[in-house]
């Protein structure tokens, strides 16, 4: 929304709103009833939330060229009702961006752009450097995650041509509840090719934080081992990249690929990452389908070795659009010993209107060890401790998803979606699961 272009100043005014209706039927395939039987966990449960997030921005150009400009925004969320995670009729009101910033030109062609303050910042594919903020919880609007900004950024970069080199700090914008006093640091190098393609890198170090890592025990058998603060130090590599369009047989085929490794020599952690697609697009069909295979796994800790090879996903994007492991399973699994065959199809009838089916089969990379955080300890029939799972196949889930563009502001998105466990779940509970079923409806407007 302009609200003032003169005098080489520029206001613009923004608003963002949106209500969403979710049910869930058998959440996390009733595990609470077996792993946590006196928590009282109702698998069954249907709820409401919303989000409001308003903001100005500015922009000023010097009389040397620069640019000075920034944005300042606020997020309120709610949630009527309980959600996923048993927490319910909570919100709160929180700061969102609040940063200023410099871009300008150094002659032979290399630009610059320099930030400070509270923004959003997305690396890569979104495989490590992405969500800077959690939504849900004493927040509210859980699925929303309405929240997106770093609660502190220095970010710098310096671009020329097609290539773009950024050096960042972060912090994170953490519930206060569970604040692991997180700082990161680290630089991202990328080309971008006019035609579509890119190659990157982004190296990310752990300056400081609290948060632990579990262990599975010597063998399997037994409790896991928490070390607190044991991020501190972590590093991380990925590589990333997709192909430019190809001429001949390989027309309307497009193919991305991601590695990661990560080590931290003061906790002996070695542990690795990565994910392949291939899309197709049907271009000479009705309704434009697109057809996207894909394989993600991330390393699990070996219960045979001393190192640590549990991979950590620090600050994933989890939309099934990005890096999520399935649609029910990513509410369960983070992107750590767990890998996915992954198949989506999408058409579009009309301009306006986008169907997208979704399918993964997921598995665990290594048994009896942590698969989410050591949740599902529990006495086996045998009266032991045991963690994770004691067969790899854990889900296959199904998603269906439309997308309608209402108006240029309005915007409508509906989903069904089933987890079928497999015998890993089906292991721990003793039986066989029931599936985990649910859906939503939500609106967003943005101004």
């Amino acid at each position: 929304m302009l609200l003032h272009d003169a005098d080489r100043l520029t206001l613009r005014g923004h608003l963002q709103f949106g209500l969403n209706a979710v049910s869930e039927t058998n959440l996390f395939w009733d595990l609470a009833a077996t792993t946590a039987p006196a928590s009282g966990f109702d698998p069954d449960t249907q709820w409401l939330e919303g989000y409001v997030k308003p903001g100005i921005s500015f922009a000023y150009q010097l009389d040397t060229g620069a640019v000075l400009y920034g944005k300042l925004s606020a997020v309120a969320s709610r949630t009527w009702g309980t959600d996923a995670f048993d927490t319910g009729n909570t919100g709160a009101a929180t700061l969102e961006e609040a940063y200023l910033a410099l871009r300008g030109t150094m002659g032979t062609g290399l630009s610059y752009d320099l930030s400070l303050g509270p923004r959003e910042l997305n690396l890569g594919t979104g495989m490590l450097i992405a969500n800077g903020a959690t939504s849900g919880f004493e927040r509210g609007a859980l699925k929303f995650g309405p929240r997106k900004a770093w609660e502190m950024a220095v970010i710098g970069r310096l671009s020329s041509g097609t290539v773009t080199a950024t050096a960042f700090y972060l912090d994170p914008n953490e519930l206060p509840a569970t604040d692991g006093n997180n700082e990161l640091a680290g630089f991202d190098l990328r080309h971008d090719d006019p035609r579509g393609g890119y190659l990157g890198a982004t190296y990310v170090h752990v300056l400081n934080s609290d948060s632990p890592y579990p262990q599975a025990a010597a063998g399997g058998s037994g409790p896991p081992t928490v070390t607190p603060g044991a991020r501190d130090g972590t590093n991380t590599v990925n590589l990333y990249a997709r192909t430019n369009p190809f001429a001949g047989r390989l027309e309307n085929w497009t193919f991305t690929g991601d590695v990661a490794y990560q080590w931290n020599d003061r906790i002996d952690l070695k542990a690795w990452a990565g994910r392949v697609t291939a899309g197709y697009s049907f271009v000479n069909l009705p309704w434009s389908p697109n057809l996207t295979l894909g394989y993600q796994t991330f390393s699990g800790d070996d219960p045979n070795t001393t190192t640590l090879e549990r991979f950590d996903p620090l600050y994933y994007q989890g939309s099934p659009s990005a890096w999520a492991t399935g649609s029910k399973s990513a509410s369960t699994f983070i992107n750590s010993n767990v890998n996915a065959l992954t198949v989506a199809l999408r058409v579009q009838p009309t301009r306006q209107d986008t169907w997208t089916l979704r399918y993964a089969h997921i598995r665990a990379n290594a048994l009896n060890s942590p698969v989410q955080f050591g949740q599902a300890t529990r006495i086996d029939v045998n009266g032991n401790v045991v963690a994770g799972v004691t067969d790899k196949h854990l889900a296959d889930d199904l998603f269906l998803e439309y997308s309608r563009i209402i108006n240029r502001n309005t915007f409508l998105t509906a989903g069904v979606s089933v987890s079928f466990p497999g015998a890993g779940i089906d292991n721990v509970i003793g039986r066989s699961a029931a599936p985990w079923t649910g859906g939503f409806v939500n609106v967003v407007f943005n101004f």
